[in-house]
């Protein structure tokens, strides 16, 4: 186990490319399955979730060449099918939420497919209805083995249909997207999410030979193929680590462009971080945070206490509001939290409070954060990262807190970060891997 010692309070200065996008990638590394073709993929996160992925995929029989570390060619023309029943691939795939993106690929392209208890981050109930229910729409039969803890997906008879989703689940339309680009006739998906990196995912699907209409809309309609081509493909830039660069930026009141964002697949990301007073200036698709003593939380227009709160796309992703949490303890003024979708994951708050923050944790899904206007600075303490967003909101923390913080746990925080402790030196930060 490796941890992380921090000393704080140091201003940081420079230039930082964000990596790959995580969450497109888990997507994008399933897709390959679909094809017997070659599929170049770039920009690649070079990460421990993706990278177990891939690992994966390995094992199952694919074929990877991977030239850089941000670019791997596949070829998924002998597949192991069995291999998904193996303990081998339970062990690995209960350490990965994404290895659910496996199932849509199989069924689509061999008609039966396998699905483990998911892993991943200890943030609360993380449901597969959306994908079970989904894929019982198009016609897939699913049975629940207890001694393998595998779900059996048998799609023998799989046909278009509509599907009304009870939630607009990013992993479950993707999963469902995949599955139904090579079923029988046509499959109409209502309230589907929309995020920029499904946009993606079926960008890339109708390049390989797939039929979608709709895209970036939450209604998508699919005709089915019978067979789907190679292609290349470029993931977007991580929209969460660009938030959390925002936010170290202006907790450490430091001088940072973030480089290289695609602003236009950043939805209303920058406004929420505008709206706790943080300076933003967009240079082309480069955001620079200048230095900035104080940055002062609005209100709503009536004069209330400023609410952010989660939402599906084009809302906030509840995947930076850990972030948006740490960064207003040094702001002025108090703002509500409000994670709707996670009951665990304000649950880190604990550290930020004996750091010296002033927090009231209301209940599961709700903080109120009264801003300390850095009249009073954040003191180092030792604490664990639960999560991959609550360990990175944590090194924020220590990074912008007097005197020298250790870090646990931080294998979560390598989940979803690339290298962060490399990069963040380069700014000037004194960050240790321990």
């Amino acid at each position: 186990m490796h941890s992380f010692e921090v000393i704080g309070g140091k201003k940081l200065t420079g230039e930082i490319i964000p990596q790959g996008a995580k969450n497109e990638a888990l997507q994008i590394i399933s897709a390959v399955l679909l094809t017997p073709e070659k599929m170049t993929i770039s920009n690649i996160p070079d990460i421990l979730d993706v990278n177990l992925l891939i690992d994966l995929l390995g094992e199952m029989g694919v074929k990877i060449d991977r030239p850089q570390r941000d670019t791997c060619i596949f070829q998924a023309d002998d597949v192991d099918v069995d291999y998904l029943r193996s303990e081998a691939y339970r062990q690995k795939s209960g350490r990965l939420r994404g290895s659910v993106m496996l199932a849509g690929p199989m069924l689509a392209r061999y008609r039966k497919g396998f699905i483990s208890k998911p892993g991943g981050d200890k943030i609360g109930r993380r449901r597969l209805d959306t994908h079970i229910i989904g894929f019982e729409k198009l016609g897939v039969r699913f049975h629940y083995q207890q001694e393998e803890g595998l779900f059996h997906l048998d799609a023998g008879n799989m046909k278009g249909s509509f599907l009304l989703l009870d939630e607009p689940s990013v992993t479950g339309t993707a999963n469902i997207v995949m599955a139904a680009v090579m079923a029988e006739g046509t499959t109409t998906i209502y309230n589907a999410a929309c995020e920029p990196y499904i946009q993606q995912l079926c960008k890339m699907l109708t390049r390989m030979g797939a039929q979608i209409r709709g895209i970036g809309s939450n209604l998508l309609v699919i005709e089915g193929v019978g067979y789907l081509g190679g292609t290349q493909h470029r993931m977007l830039p991580d929209m969460i680590e660009i938030g959390s660069f925002i936010g170290l930026a202006a907790m450490t009141q430091s001088d940072i462009t973030i480089k290289n964002t695609s602003v236009d697949n950043l939805g209303i990301i920058p406004d929420k971080f505008r709206q706790l007073g943080i300076q933003l200036q967009l240079e082309g698709d480069d955001i620079h945070v200048p230095e900035q003593d104080v940055y002062e939380i609005q209100n709503f227009l009536d004069g209330s206490v400023l609410t952010i709160y989660d939402h599906p796309w084009p809302g906030f992703t509840p995947d930076l509001l850990s972030i948006v949490l740490v960064v207003a303890t040094q702001a002025r003024g108090s703002v509500l939290i409000h994670q709707k979708m996670f009951e665990s994951r304000l649950f880190f708050v604990d550290k930020l409070i004996d750091m010296g923050a002033q927090i009231i944790l209301c209940d599961p899904h709700r903080a109120a954060v009264i801003g300390l206007a850095r009249e009073q600075r954040l003191r180092g303490i030792t604490m664990s990262s639960p999560d991959i967003r609550a360990g990175v909101a944590l090194l924020i923390a220590a990074l912008s807190a007097e005197g020298r913080s250790i870090i646990q746990n931080i294998e979560q925080i390598d989940r979803g970060y690339q290298n962060i402790d490399d990069r963040l030196r380069k700014l000037g930060a004194q960050i240790f891997r321990i």
